[in-house]
């Protein structure tokens, strides 16, 4: 058995699809271009080749598994898409409250140390506890705001690959996208941190 094709396995997560950087993609066809390229890359059709053929499989298809879990994943392939383009380290996020929330979130901050307060010294939680719930559905919905002004700038960003638009066009709906990732990963920590009090 001959090794798998090292070309089927360099690249970023798109090219290895055989996709341009868009960020919309039929989940359908991704799918199927997956188990097409499982299929030939599966280590268990290189067990009596070479270790170096052997090694390659398993470096392709853990590749390949890597890339489907990203491109499947609309948040997670535009942090890629940054990150491939240059626009976003890896692990990056601006933990600082955007100044139109700063009022709410003090306010939520404010609430959270009440609550700790009050378990710790037995008092009844049920009305710090409602006030919580409260804020943390309208944080919720402004997780869902930013979720919608994503997938706009995903479009928009579209449009512009498909306009072979100019780089500064690029750029600025890439700067765009940065902005609202960690915007929605700030508002995702504060909703999570809000989950984890009311438990």
């Amino acid at each position: 058995m001959s090794a798998p094709s090292t070309a089927s396995v360099k690249g970023d997560h798109f090219s290895l699809f055989g996709l341009s950087r868009k960020l919309w993609i039929e989940m359908s066809a991704l799918e199927k271009k997956f188990l097409e390229l499982s299929w030939k890359l599966h280590p268990d059709k290189f067990v009596n080749a070479s270790a170096e053929e052997q090694e390659t499989s398993l470096k392709g298809s853990s590749q390949l598994n890597d890339a489907y879990r990203v491109l499947r994943d609309p948040v997670a392939r535009v942090e890629y898409l940054l990150e491939i383009e240059g626009m976003r380290k890896e692990g990056e996020h601006k933990q600082q409250a955007p100044p139109e929330l700063l009022e709410e979130v003090f306010e939520l901050n404010e609430s959270l140390d009440e609550l700790r307060e009050a378990k710790a010294s037995g008092r009844d939680l049920g009305a710090l506890k409602s006030r919580l719930e409260s804020e943390e559905k309208n944080f919720q919905e402004k997780l869902g705001e930013v979720d919608a002004q994503l997938q706009e700038a995903a479009r928009q960003w579209d449009a512009a690959i498909d306009a072979k638009a100019g780089d500064s066009d690029r750029k600025a709906i890439m700067v765009r996208l940065n902005e609202m990732l960690n915007r929605r990963s700030y508002i995702r920590n504060l909703v999570t941190n809000v989950q984890k009090e009311l438990q």
